[in-house]
């Protein structure tokens, strides 16, 4: 049951993972955007920063699904 429950929270951590990820590569994408269209390089920037921040943490979650396949 231990084993379940545990593999479970696993499985429900790595989801929100990748919702947080999601949101913060859409945010990315909008801030960059209204950084293109205002003319303010600093949003731009920040917003290409949370681009790349969200792809390593989708990068993370892939390695930890791969390990887990190997484990299993």
């Amino acid at each position: 049951m231990y084993v379940v429950l545990t593999i479970q929270k696993e499985i429900i951590m790595s989801i929100e993972d990748r919702i947080d990820a999601t949101v913060k590569n859409v945010e990315g994408k909008v801030q960059e955007a209204v950084g293109e269209v205002t003319g303010n390089p600093k949003d731009k920037t920040e917003g290409k920063e949370k681009q790349t921040e969200a792809q390593v943490q989708h990068s993370v979650e892939n390695v930890k699904d791969d390990l887990k396949k190997t484990i299993d």
